[in-house]
């Protein structure tokens, strides 16, 4: 199909994903499911082909009908149904086409249910060629020119690494423009391990620091939205001045004005960006104020998680969880991470040393797609790289979304391991001995705070019923004895349910607004 034939500009395999619905009978269920994934996988190709009802039973009542194409329109860059038979390869290569080209994004095929039965000529069928690589686009001359002049006279630079630099495949020419020019570097979430978390120039132990303080930041693939907090105040200085580097005409100038645009491809852009510099002979010096000020707050924030990762007291904290978890991770492994404070603590203390090796809940902050994503890594690195292993770090809410797709896991032995890290509750629970008390007061339903769930779920249990491996851990010791031997069994999926502290919580933050948005 066109998906395995289509190439990126490396000439590698471009990601685009097929997604088929089971049949036209759970379509809205299917559909449902469909809109969250492709809400959590805006600027990333993806092809959902869902069954819908057959054609002559429209406006009918049919069962399960629902206007499928209009209401995907939303959340696609194409959502159509095709015609007839003979139509099926031209909508398949125009979405294959439409998620690629430009920014990449999600497509909609709708197929009704009664070309499953249908017949027809295989001389009638409109067959096409898969499309041509998506064209590589370089910025301007004059506009890169002015972009490394604004670096040159920056005296508090910072590059801000997003997942489109990951998309394009920018790994090579980023990194070299960090190394050549001495760029401390932010990655966003889904942008880590382009330039990978444990580089010297990484700042992310400074995140805050460095955002308020930079004068000139370059944007490569990264959006000013809520996750940037909009590169306004009091987050950014309100003389920052912006260079923005993206393949969307429509994303340069959203939130906060560029000083510079450069529109193309971010790894053509970033060639021509450094070819610029190194003419110039510039880099920022190691030994500056502003490097001086980004390590000392790194040094004092390093130093005030690990006091927590290294906390003895019972239940354990996030950071201690995270601390362990970090220690035996296989380097090649693809983080997938949902939750609030586990998915916010985990990119922190999770590092990713390699690119496209982390998918989470993204912008919209969908929960549920976690076990989603984590299968589809599974089946690629089973097929692919058959030693890799796909690591699924859980809030214990998180994974209440869509923690049956353990049996699709289990049904495929797929080389997965879940991680819930469990506090009884969004963002904070109680533990037994407070609930048990709780219940004095009353049924649960009127006196139970709606953040909490109940206390001590045994989830695991859900992994062994299907045939998998289940853990219940309280201690340290008992985490890195699970997690090696689910790493160690490659065999069978599995699932560790670690128990922690209910009131356990981020470690304070400098400001209020910080937290606000869940930064």
């Amino acid at each position: 199909m066109y998906p395995d034939t289509c190439k990126n500009q490396d000439g590698n395999q471009s990601s685009v994903t097929g997604a088929v619905g089971r049949s036209s009978s759970e379509s809205e269920k299917k559909l449902t499911n469909a809109f969250g994934l492709m809400t959590s996988s805006l600027h990333r190709p993806l092809i959902v082909i869902g069954g819908s009802s057959d054609r002559n039973q429209e406006i009918m009542g049919a069962f399960q009908e629902f206007p499928q194409v209009e209401a995907c329109r939303l959340y696609s860059k194409f959502s159509v149904r095709p015609s007839s038979l003979e139509t099926i390869p031209a909508v398949i290569e125009k979405a294959v086409r439409c998620s690629i080209y430009g920014r990449p994004g999600a497509c909609y095929v709708d197929m009704p249910g009664d070309f499953v039965n249908l017949q027809v000529n295989k001389s009638s069928v409109k067959y096409v060629k898969c499309c041509l690589p998506p064209p590589v686009c370089t910025a301007e001359h004059s506009a890169v020119s002015e972009a490394a002049s604004i670096l040159a006279h920056s005296r508090q630079p910072l590059l801000i690494i997003g997942k489109g630099a990951a998309y394009s495949r920018a790994e090579n020419s980023i990194r070299k423009l960090v190394d050549q020019c001495g760029l401390p570097f932010l990655p966003t979430p889904m942008g880590k391990g382009v330039v990978p978390d444990n580089h010297p120039n990484c700042v992310a132990a400074a995140r805050s620091r460095a955002l308020q303080h930079a004068d000139v930041i370059i944007l490569f693939g990264a959006r000013l939205n809520w996750i940037l907090h909009f590169g306004l105040p009091p987050r950014f200085r309100p003389d920052v001045m912006i260079i923005q580097v993206d393949i969307c005409a429509e994303e340069l100038g959203n939130n906060v004005r560029p000083a510079a645009n450069l529109l193309g491809d971010i790894n053509a852009v970033t060639e021509q960006l450094l070819e610029q510099l190194i003419l110039m002979e510039w880099k920022h010096p190691s030994y500056s104020e502003w490097w001086k000020g980004l390590r000392e707050k790194m040094k004092s924030n390093e130093e005030r998680s690990k006091a927590l990762a290294l906390q003895k007291s019972l239940p354990m904290n996030y950071y201690t969880v995270f601390h362990h978890v970090r220690e035996l991770l296989p380097r090649d492994c693809i983080l997938v991470s949902e939750g609030a404070n586990t998915m916010d603590i985990g990119r922190t203390m999770l590092p990713n040393y390699l690119p496209r090796h982390r998918l989470d809940a993204g912008t919209f902050g969908t929960m549920g797609v976690g076990l989603g994503f984590a299968i589809a890594a599974a089946m690629v690195a089973k097929d692919q790289t058959p030693e890799q292993r796909v690591i699924c770090v859980e809030g214990d809410s998180a994974f209440g979304f869509s923690g049956m797709e353990v049996e699709t896991i289990c049904r495929y032995n797929l080389p997965v391991v879940i991680i819930i890290v469990n506090n009884n509750g969004i963002y904070s629970g109680l533990d037994a001995d407070s609930w048990k008390e709780m219940l004095k007061s009353g049924e649960p339903t009127v006196c139970a705070p709606p953040v909490c769930l109940l206390p001590n779920s045994h989830y695991e249990q859900i992994m062994s019923a299907f045939g998998g491996k289940g853990y219940f851990v309280k201690t340290p010791e008992e985490l890195q004895n699970a997690l090696k031997a689910s790493l160690v069994e490659k065999q069978v999926p599995s699932l560790i349910n670690v128990m922690i502290n209910p009131q356990a919580d981020r470690k304070q933050q400098d400001f209020h607004w910080l937290t606000r948005s869940n930064m």
